[in-house]
Parts: structure tokens; C-alpha cells; sequence
């Protein structure tokens, strides 16, 4: 059977959507290369969103200021701004009364204790973590280590190609640009991931979907957003 895999830029504590795509693939390729985007409603490299008694808010990681066209592996974390012990205060403050705060709080700490320099090798500690509590493995294979040619779809056919996958699964938001008929003059196939957001307790009101994974973590637990991912509930 044809190789499956996933290209997605490193995001910092991705929203379970990010990890559902793994449990139908067999490689994670890490596209670390590619420009770092901020400063738009689709820069999620740095920051994603939890809930608070205020409504959604981003929680995000401070990055030194660089050039526009500098990739995410080149970005570093800022050392003049407190971010870290920020970001520990927000969650605190608004998942401590979350039925799980205690088993998945340990694990948020030990990821913003990591010593790390930069973006792309902090993000990836907090998709290790994530992955490891949602119990998905798959190997991550770096752009960057590759030496890709060409953009946009030809670059992504060509390190398909480099790790000798067959297929790709891809989220939907990536069908206004993808030509697939690129893909299949390649001899790949493209698949589409079909996602529906699980619906679970939340403190602070109304459900809101699409949050970074650590907001069903901390009010579903270990166990049961395992079941959430795999659509078991």
C-alpha cells in the first residue's frame, strides 16, 4: 500500500483537527522551510486560541521581530518579553477550575520550561506533547533536511516524491489552491480529510470549536480526548 502523508508547518498547540490527519497517515513531513506568516488572520504558527470568562482569546509565543521572507526554522523566541510565564498565567487563571487542570497542567509546564531557542523546535515540543498525550505516533521528517525545489504545489509533489509517499492527505481549506490534476500526472493521490469538530463540555458557556487541543485536554481529560479524536463518542 502507497505511502500517506501529511505536510503541515510546525503550529504551535494545534487544534485536534491537526492530529486527526495523522491517525490516517503514515509520515508527518514538518514544512519548517517555508515563510514565517504573522500579522494576518492565518498566521497560526505562533499562536492558536483557548477560551476564557472573556470569550476566545490567543494564547501566543513572542518571536523576535525578522524580514518577511525569513523561514520558520530561522525565527527565534524572544527573551525580552515574559511570554511564558504570560501564557502559564492565562491558562491558570482560566482552566484551573476545569475538571482535568491537574493531570494536563504538569505537562503545559514542562513544555514552557524547555530551554528552547527557537519557534519551529519549541512548536514541535508542543506537537510531541500533544501527540503523546492523544496517543498518536508518527515519524516528522523536516522540509528543511530535504533541500525542496519549486512552490506551492510543486513543492509539495516534490517532497512527496523525496520521502517516496504516494498519496496526500490534505485539510480542506487547501482545495481553493491545490491542482490536483499536478498530483496525478506525479503519481500521487490526494485525499481530503473529513473532520467534524467533537462537541464536549466547556467551562465559560457556549461551545466554541477549533481551539488549541489543550482546552478539550483540560476539561475531557487524557482518556477521553483520545476517544473525541477517533470520533468514538
Amino acid at each position: 500500500m502507497a505511502t500517506t502523508a501529511v505536510i503541515h508547518q510546525p503550529d504551535f498547540l494545534p487544534y485536534l483537527g491537526f492530529f486527526h490527519r495523522f491517525l490516517q497517515a503514515d509520515i508527518y513531513l514538518v514544512l519548517d522551510h517555508v515563510q514565517f506568516v504573522n500579522g494576518t488572520s492565518k498566521a497560526w504558527t505562533h499562536r492558536d486560541k483557548i477560551k476564557t470568562s472573556k470569550g476566545v482569546q490567543w494564547l501566543s509565543v513572542s518571536v523576535n521581530k525578522v524580514p518577511r521572507d525569513t523561514p520558520i526554522n530561522q525565527v527565534t523566541l524572544s527573551t525580552t518579553v515574559e511570554w511564558r510565564e504570560a501564557n502559564l498565567h492565562l491558562l491558570e487563571a482560566n482552566y484551573r477550575r476545569a475538571p482535568y487542570f491537574g493531570e494536563i497542567m504538569p505537562y503545559v509546564r514542562q513544555l514552557y520550561s524547555e530551554p528552547a531557542k527557537g519557534l519551529a523546535e519549541f512548536n514541535i515540543k508542543s506537537i510531541r506533547i500533544l501527540m503523546e498525550l492523544l496517543d498518536v505516533e508518527r515519524p516528522m521528517i523536516f522540509s528543511s533536511s530535504l533541500n525542496p525545489q519549486g512552490a506551492k504545489n510543486e513543492l509539495l509533489i516534490d517532497l512527496l516524491r523525496k520521502v517516496g509517499a504516494g498519496r496526500y492527505l490534505s485539510g480542506v481549506g487547501a482545495r481553493d489552491y491545490m491542482d490536483e490534476l499536478l498530483f496525478a500526472a506525479a503519481g500521487i493521490e490526494v485525499l481530503w480529510q473529513d473532520f467534524r469538530h467533537p462537541v464536549y463540555p466547556q467551562l465559560h458557556g457556549t461551545f466554541e470549536p477549533y481551539l488549541s487541543s489543550v482546552d478539550v485536554l483540560f476539561n475531557c481529560g487524557i482518556d477521553r480526548s483520545r476517544r473525541l479524536l477517533r470520533g468514538e463518542e
